[in-house]
């Protein structure tokens, strides 16, 4: 598949006008602490504090920007192996990226690990243009899977989670979407479970600090940006059970990853 046609360059997604997302005057909580733990065979909320108020989700953005790519890749609209191209505007985006340069391409599998390992924001307008034609295009479509998904409250404005007042989440949404993910695409499991990957004669470190260093964590996704605060849904398992964990407004990412652990401890018990 020749992704530089412009048949798919002009979007494999269709286009779509996703339900609009209102919230009148309320306000969205900036650096402000929520959190849920559920079941990740059932759904069953286990614990929450906060789990329906407005946050930015920052990275978290990405697992969506995957789950529509997993989501063509399923239905053979685009290969693991395709090579998509990069634009001046997927290149010129901010930080955290991968450093792609306008004109170059990347394969669909090297772009999975940049995003749920690296967090790199070319990477997702890379997928989005792909997928959509454009960020705008894809933020439509995310947001309506978003509402097939039972994500009531989650609007998406950019496939990558750079700051954007329109970018609003909950705790449960995004433990929503991580159930999702784990339930409909296991065999991706691994890819959030990776501790570091080799790209263009780089190696990055996966940004969850979790992984390797806490018994049973087996993913998911970090997230920052100083409206946020720290972010993180996690997934693991341990003594025959599994749980998504979400805390959203960590002030430190130190803070937010021993929140995390502390809730894992509480609902899994001890590691054995």
């Amino acid at each position: 598949m020749d992704l530089s046609r412009s048949d798919v360059r002009a979007g494999l997604i269709p286009p779509s006008k996703a339900p609009a997302l209102s919230v009148g005057a309320e306000v969205v909580a900036e650096r402000t602490p929520a959190a849920i733990v559920v079941d990740m065979d059932t759904g069953r909320v286990l614990y929450a504090d906060d789990a329906d108020g407005l946050r930015h989700p920052a990275s978290l953005t990405k697992l969506m920007t995957l789950y529509l790519l997993f989501e063509a890749i399923e239905a053979r609209r685009i290969g693991l192996d395709d090579a998509m191209p990069v634009t001046a505007f997927a290149a010129a985006r901010a930080p955290s990226k991968l450093g792609l340069r306008p004109g170059e391409t990347i394969r669909v599998r090297e772009a999975m690990f940049g995003l749920a390992v690296k967090s790199a924001n070319d990477v997702a307008s890379v997928v989005a243009e792909a997928l959509g034609g454009t960020d705008d295009a894809f933020a439509l479509a995310m947001t309506r899977k978003a509402r097939q998904l039972g994500m009531t409250r989650t609007n998406f404005a950019n496939p990558s989670g750079l700051p954007d007042e329109a970018q609003i989440s909950t705790a449960r949404d995004m433990a929503i979407l991580g159930q999702q993910i784990r339930k409909r695409f296991p065999q991706y499991a691994p890819l959030f479970a990776t501790e570091g990957f080799d790209y263009g004669g780089r190696h990055y470190t996966a940004t969850n600090k979790l992984l390797g260093r806490v018994a049973g964590v087996d993913g998911m996704k970090t997230g920052f940006v100083n409206a946020s605060g720290f972010n993180l849904v996690a997934s693991a398992r341990r003594n025959g059970r599994g749980v998504i964990v979400v805390v959203l407004g960590g002030k430190t990412g130190r803070e937010r990853d021993a929140s995390v652990e502390k809730l894992i401890d509480a609902y899994l018990g001890p590691a054995s």
